[in-house]
């Protein structure tokens, strides 16, 4: 039963309810763009009630009217986009609005505790329970967005790999007749000048539009798997940069194991060792570094992995950059594709193997994890 106390305050509140959410009102911060702005004074007025009946419910009612009205509000606020700062800004000022016309109740301060504390509890509670449901509410939209933009994004690496594999057979077929015609003037003019140039240049354009193909399909018709040895993949690779290496006066450091047998697509782990090794070439080229070197190593773990590292004392990739390097379309070329790593890793993975980075200002490591020939894939 309520005391006499309880039915004066509430008595003096209902008479000034008007009032009070006017000041209220006059204070409150409010965005121009917000959709609920006419909703505003109505949450207010659903606060202010809930003081209002505090002292005719169980704790465990009025908890349950708090959290249900605290929910109902931090969603439209959630949705509105506004700052949460504001949000508890403008709840605080209905409390400091309460709080000034209980001085003029005319009743005894002392006399008001309890009344005082009731109102903190009431407010401390809506605001816990607005800002979590808030919080969670932001963190939702935040997640159907990136599954949006991860949709959008799965979709737009499809329609390009059927694009590209359309454009890219179209493209080899003259590409192929080039280079044919290429080895018969070689054959009939083995001293004509440029021919190696040429047929280099063309074998780096096959290079790229690989690139492409790799995006549009992950195994390609009549192609099987083969063994074949790490090593001589890699002099290969080697001797077709060597005008690269030359040109930039890049010094070759190896360190490799013997007789290294991988299982897998050798064309493909060879545009996996050209792309890593040829930007390490061009980082070292373009960022004119004093003595440049690229070092290989190569060791065997727990003899069933090979762990390949190449490395190159170029500048330190940034740390914000450290965690992008491998997505696709990114590049900090002017004319690069943002596909070179991408494609990288891709094809590590699709060879159940591992591609990581690590970069200091000293060193920027590529390494590559690969299950030996003996081990299944």
């Amino acid at each position: 039963m309520l005391s006499e106390l309880h039915m004066d305050l509430i008595a003096f509140f209902n008479k000034n309810k008007e009032e009070l959410i006017r000041e209220w009102e006059n204070l409150i911060v409010i965005s121009k763009g917000d959709p609920y702005k006419e909703k505003i004074s109505q949450n207010g007025i659903a606060i202010f009630n809930i003081v209002l009946t505090m002292h005719t419910m169980s704790e465990e009612e009025l908890l349950d009217s708090i959290e249900k009205n605290a929910i109902e509000i931090s969603e439209e606020r959630a949705l509105a986009n506004i700052n949460i700062g504001d949000f508890v800004y403008n709840v605080n000022l209905g409390r400091t609005v309460l709080y000034s016309y209980l001085s003029k109740t005319g009743l005894n301060w002392a006399d008001l505790q309890e009344s005082i504390n009731k109102i903190n509890f009431c407010f401390d509670k809506f605001l816990y329970y607005a800002v979590t449901h808030y919080t969670e509410a932001k963190n939702k939209i935040i997640e159907e967005k990136t599954m949006f933009i991860d949709s959008t994004h799965q979709d737009r690496l499809t329609l390009l790999g059927q694009m590209t594999s359309s454009f890219i057979h179209e493209f080899r077929n003259p590409l192929t007749s080039i280079q044919g015609f290429i080895q018969l003037l070689k054959a009939d003019y083995p001293d004509m000048k440029y021919l190696d140039i040429i047929s280099s240049e063309l074998d780096q354009l096959n290079f790229r539009i690989s690139q492409f193909l790799l995006l549009s399909k992950k195994e390609l018709i009549g192609k099987e798997k083969e063994q074949f040895n790490q090593n001589k993949l890699i002099d290969e690779v080697l001797n077709f940069l060597y005008p690269s290496i030359l040109d930039g006066k890049v010094k070759i450091k190896k360190d490799i194991v013997d007789d290294i047998t991988l299982y897998g697509y050798a064309d493909e782990m060879r545009q996996v060792f050209i792309n890593i090794i040829f930007n390490a070439i061009d980082v070292l080229n373009h960022h004119r570094i004093a003595n440049p070197t690229i070092e290989i190593k190569c060791d065997i773990e727990n003899n069933s992995h090979v762990v390949l590292s190449i490395s190159n004392n170029g500048p330190m990739i940034p740390a914000e950059l450290s965690k992008t390097i491998f997505e696709p379309f990114f590049t900090t070329k002017k004319l690069g594709t943002g596909l070179g790593l991408f494609v990288c890793k891709e094809i590590i993975e699709k060879h159940k193997g591992e591609l990581t980075c690590l970069s200091t200002p000293d060193l920027t490591v590529f390494t590559i994890k690969l299950p030996l020939a003996a081990s299944p894939l």
